[in-house]
């Protein structure tokens, strides 16, 4: 399984909810609290190509976006084969 990345702030529902997703599968990842971190911050942004609301989320080195894009994957269980895929 590729190891997922999230870029979190704190008090943030979205991430919340990326998180318990990502946690429910049972998916290695590395949170990043990036929200009061101006050093992790832009690198959030640079590494998703200027995304600057949070959650930002990888899947091994492929951005997927936000909370919302991460749920689209899952409704149609391309979270699954992206997570799975070589």
């Amino acid at each position: 399984m590729k190891p997922v990345t999230i870029y979190t702030r704190a008090f943030c529902p979205y991430c919340v909810r990326a998180l318990a997703l990502i946690h429910k599968k049972g998916v290695e990842y590395t949170e990043i609290k990036a929200g009061m971190n101006a050093e992790k911050k832009r690198e959030m942004i640079a590494r998703s190509k200027g995304g600057q609301t949070f959650p930002q989320i990888f899947v091994g080195d492929e951005h997927i976006g936000g909370c919302d894009e991460m749920m689209a994957l899952e409704r149609t269980g391309a979270l699954d084969v992206l997570l799975h895929s070589a």
